[in-house]
């Protein structure tokens, strides 16, 4: 056999000659014709035996196709060439706007270092300002309690110390000497270990790539290093970016250190809840900004598909993966959302894009809208906020979401996700994974080899027409009133690129004065819309500023 080293064998010759595809794993022999009617079957199809046994050459063919396509290093990175767009045809982009001008207030000095691990950005910016802290001090009190607290909750998967100090150190130092970057300026904060930084492995956390060095550097972290934040931990995630159990355990509940804290992103809601960060970046493709936030009562930000630039951050589905805040308070959103945003030329989805919040704007001149579910608003506190909607002056409109296939979009997911980590599948990294049961993503990602192209197509082309249909069931609102977890909202938004606030709105007495939460959905480029009413529900109410006892 020909020796493939050497340069003179031609590969994509020797896989088209079908030598390559000749057998199954094992030695048995592959039956093309049987092959064409299994997936046939699976199609939803009939054919017959001579229509098998006419395909099975072509069958042949495609199969050394696939194979040359695998001899091809792809790097990690690299998105497809399609790219998925929220906006449905005929709806142009509002224009790009600045970053908004931000004076922050003069903040009463803090007590001690309890006020200084949950202040705001906005208190911290106003004390960096006065010269009452330095960006040293708060980037050691962030390492210190993410040491102290981590052994209870899991959530640190790697400090950056000398690095984030001597930032600390430089940023002070141009303070001092009159630069300042903006409200980020000197600001400690996490990010989910799956964005790409020097001086740390990217573990996706997962124990196969628990040293993984990636030679990428994150747009989004780069943009807040830009704008002066310092980035002192990588904050964990479930294994490949599913529910909360890592390479180095279950990451905890700061509020019921009993319980995992959800997931995706579970680290980044976690330290933010606990006190251990002003903020953190998680990312969202079903969920795992909303599920976390909600289950550790914490604010945060899924923004409009798009509007923040995924490169340098690990794919699972490069049509539905979103990069977003979990802070406090929603001007933190605010302030860390407005300073990632906009097109970097590395992620194609990635458009620049307008962004109309300004600090205190109010309700006024919204168009707000309440989800119609039978069981919905059920809650004291749900009640409440819509309560306090109407004393606002608010007609509320009732939204309904369009019927549609949602659970068979999701295909473009499962697919997406199996060709994002093919190679770690055939490489058989996938035992290595804590979750092994159906719906985790072993067998999802094997799974996903079944689903025909024509199928991935096909929910394609139903998305684009959910997108229509989402663009008419909101055409009269600005923002609407949803809970959490409710009827199909998480999946339809997910899907039709919609931005989402996870915002505190009472507490639970059951679950240890965990804050509980509701959902702001806005439209396409609606986050100053979104973070406007959550900002103002903020100054009305204290539910956000909520200090889990363990962590005080």
């Amino acid at each position: 056999m020909n020796d493939p080293t050497d340069v003179g064998f031609d590969r994509r010759a020797f896989l088209l000659s079908g030598a390559a595809a000749g057998a199954m794993p094992g030695g048995r022999p592959r039956d093309d014709a049987d092959d064409m009617v299994a997936a046939s079957r699976l199609a939803g199809i009939e054919c017959s035996a001579d229509e098998a046994k006419l395909a099975a050459g072509r069958l042949r063919s495609l199969r050394a196709s696939y194979e040359a396509v695998r001899q091809q290093p792809i790097a990690f990175e690299l998105p497809p060439c399609s790219v998925f767009d929220p906006l449905p045809p005929g709806r142009e982009r509002a224009a790009a706007t600045p970053r908004v001008a931000f004076g922050w207030p003069q903040a009463k000095p803090p007590a001690g270092d309890s006020d200084l691990a949950f202040a705001s950005i906005a208190q911290l910016a106003s004390w960096l300002r006065q010269g009452l802290v330095t960006s040293v001090r708060l980037v050691e009190l962030a390492l210190a309690r993410l040491q102290q607290f981590d052994p209870q909750l899991f959530c640190v998967v790697n400090l950056l110390r000398e690095q984030a100090l001597a930032r600390a150190k430089e940023l002070d130092a141009e303070l001092a000497a009159g630069k300042d970057r903006g409200p980020l300026h000197g600001i400690p904060y996490g990010a989910k270990d799956l964005f790409g930084w020097p001086g740390a492995p990217t573990t996706f956390g997962a124990k196969p790539w628990q040293d993984h060095v990636w030679a990428v550097q994150a747009t989004c972290l780069t943009r807040l290093h830009e704008a002066g934040a310092v980035l002192v931990a990588k904050l964990s995630l479930g294994a490949l970016a599913m529910g909360d159990l890592w390479h180095g355990g279950r990451t905890r509940n700061p509020w019921q250190p009993s319980r995992g804290s959800s997931g995706s992103s579970a680290g980044p809601a976690s330290a933010v809840a606990a006190g251990l960060v002003p903020f953190a970046i998680g990312t969202e493709t079903l969920g795992s900004i909303v599920s976390p936030c909600t289950a550790c009562g914490v604010g945060g930000l899924r923004p409009t598909f798009g509007t923040v630039s995924r490169y340098g951050a690990m794919p699972l589905s490069w049509t539905m993966d979103k990069v977003g805040p979990i802070a406090r308070t929603a001007v933190d959103a605010a302030l860390v959302f407005d300073a990632m945003r906009g097109a970097d030329g590395k992620d194609p989805a990635a458009k620049d894009c307008a962004f109309t919040w300004s600090p205190g704007r109010g309700l006024r001149g919204l168009r707000l809208g309440l989800l119609q579910l039978p069981d919905f608003p059920k809650r004291a506190e749900d009640h409440a906020f819509v309560a306090w909607l109407t004393e606002q002056g608010a007609e509320l409109a009732p939204v309904t979401l369009p019927p549609a296939a949602y659970d068979g979009m999701l295909v473009m997911l499962h697919a997406e996700a199996a060709a994002a980590f093919d190679e770690s599948t055939r490489a058989g990294l996938l035992p290595q994974l804590p979750g092994q049961a159906a719906n985790d993503w072993p067998n999802q990602f094997r799974s996903a080899r079944t689903i025909p192209a024509v199928e991935y197509i096909q929910a394609s082309r139903a998305r684009s027409q959910l997108l229509l249909d989402m663009d008419a069931a909101l055409r009269d609102v600005d923002v609407f009133v949803a809970p959490t977890n409710g009827g199909s909202t998480l999946v339809a938004t997910n899907l039709s690129g919609h931005p989402t606030y996870v915002l505190p709105v009472g507490s639970s007495a059951a679950n240890g004065g965990r804050p509980t939460m509701l959902a702001l959905v806005g439209k396409l480029y609606g986050e100053g819309e979104l973070l406007a009413v959550a900002e103002a529900w903020q100054a009305h109410t204290q539910h956000h500023l909520a200090r889990p006892a363990l962590t005080q």
